[in-house]
């Protein structure tokens, strides 16, 4: 599977950051997954160690979840870790891994943000426009914005709150344990992206095509 579009990625962080809001009116944050008609789920996730970068791309049946295809890629990682940029960081890696899969998922599950982001446009927003493909965010922690106590039960959540404006969701996915950030991507809105995390979340705390490929991508000696 190839990108539908790209870019070059030896950028400073300055001119990232300006690429960031060139493509951010791009962004289609307020259209309806139809989850009636996904039938794969790719969960997407980098590990990064000894600065070296190892993506892994993990497509699974949806909604059983069961694992069909994994793709990996391995390199240098080529930008420092500068919050907000992620994409500058972990993107060239996962263009590779994205080349490598055969089948073209429904929607793509990312473990980052996409329009809960300062510019609104963090990784899964990035790499979303870049596939021209849904895709959805899961993140374990917030990059901006605030939100109101999320109720302890499973399926719970609450606005995250950035500027006046509600940029995600604070999502209880497991009972007593701690919520998820969820944002909307690209191609995807924030009530049917909640709804497909809370759906990837029979028994744990994140989605399990995002487990899948967390193991993935860790399971390397650089």
């Amino acid at each position: 599977m190839q990108l539908h579009r790209s870019h070059s990625w030896d950028l400073t962080p300055s001119a990232a950051i300006a690429l960031q809001k060139e493509l951010r009116g791009e962004i289609i944050v307020d259209r309806p997954l139809d989850l009636e008609k996904v039938r794969l789920i790719a969960g997407v996730d980098v590990s990064v160690k000894n600065n070296v970068s190892q993506a892994a791309v993990v497509v699974a049946t949806f909604p059983e979840l069961e694992p069909v295809e994994t793709a990996l890629a391995r390199q240098p990682t080529p930008f420092p870790y500068v919050p907000g940029l992620l994409t500058f960081r972990e993107g060239p890696v996962l263009e590779k891994a994205f080349a490598e899969l055969s089948c073209t998922p429904d929607v793509f599950l990312f473990d980052g943000i996409g329009y809960a982001h300062p510019r609104r446009m963090g990784i899964v927003s990035h790499m979303g426009l870049l596939l021209q493909r849904p895709a959805v965010g899961c993140a374990k922690t917030r990059l901006c914005g605030s939100h109101d106590p999320v109720p302890d039960e499973k399926g719970a959540w609450t606005p995250l709150v950035d500027r006046g404006e509600e940029i995600g969701a604070v999502v209880r996915t497991r009972a007593g344990v701690a919520p998820v950030i969820v944002s909307a991507g690209h191609l995807a809105d924030l009530s049917s992206s909640i709804e497909l995390v809370l759906r990837c979340c029979p028994k744990y705390r994140l989605p399990e095509p995002i487990r899948m490929a967390h193991k993935a991508a860790g399971a390397f000696t650089p």
